[in-house]
């Protein structure tokens, strides 16, 4: 099939993948900019829906729903905006047929994939950035090779507290879950790496909390996201280890 194009993204169907490539323009979106590509199998979707709006321009909406413990965006990005969805592909009338057409074609092709219990877990894994995977903010640095994930505060914005403790690390089989907030009242986000170990007097706030690390701008928290959603995606398939 020939591409399908978006205004944020371009999808091409083979069968078995979708392949998705974010356009990287000037004023895209940052965290897909960030992401820029991924497949997405076809034993991961769940439905394709398609939707038409009208309105000043008539647009079309493509939509994938992905399975249980298959979208890790999902899972930790709750606070995502419209434009932010990875799975979703807005288009003009133009292209509506063709589009309404692929949506068709994956829900069919889901329908036939459909896994007993689910999509395994280890499929949300190629949908994030490859390992190492490794972010930059204001404040340090956060690093994840599927292991370990260490977090170190070098910038000219960590607290002196944080610059004291430097650096610390998290084996992947400590951690519980990773928190993503792209913005709180003054204007900072921030990931939080949970473990089963935590106690009440360590949750502070995020300048100060050593499970923390903080983001600033549209890029920060963009990468941010991409940390907290590969993290969430390799625990996901660390709970199958069979599938690896």
């Amino acid at each position: 099939m020939n591409d399908l194009h978006g205004d944020r993204a371009t999808w091409r169907f083979d069968g078995e993948t979708v392949l998705i490539r974010y356009h990287t323009g000037a004023f895209k979106n940052a965290m897909l900019k960030e992401l820029g590509r991924c497949s997405v199998p076809v034993s991961a979707i769940s439905a394709a829906e398609f939707d038409v709006f009208a309105g000043k321009r008539k647009r079309w909406a493509l939509r994938l729903r992905l399975r249980e413990k298959a979208d890790p965006y999902a899972a930790v990005g709750a606070m995502l905006n419209a434009r932010s969805q990875p799975f979703v592909l807005v288009g003009p009338a133009s292209t509506e047929l063709v589009a309404e057409y692929l949506a068709e074609q994956l829900h069919f092709a889901a329908q036939q994939a459909d896994p007993p219990g689910g999509a395994p877990p280890v499929l949300a894994t190629r949908l994030v950035p490859p390992l190492p995977l490794h972010i930059q903010t204001s404040e340090g640095t956060a690093a994840f090779d599927g292991s370990t994930v260490r977090l170190i505060w070098a910038g000219s914005e960590a607290s002196s507290r944080k610059k004291k403790a430097h650096r610390r690390e998290f084996a992947l089989a400590d951690i519980t879950g990773v928190e993503w907030v792209p913005e709180d009242d003054w204007g900072n986000g921030h990931i939080r790496i949970n473990t089963a170990d935590a106690t009440e007097e360590e949750i502070t706030k995020p300048k100060h909390d050593l499970s923390c690390l903080m983001t600033k701008d549209g890029k920060q928290v963009a990468r941010g996201l991409m940390m907290a959603a590969t993290i969430t995606a390799y625990l996901w398939a660390g709970k199958r280890p069979e599938l690896d």
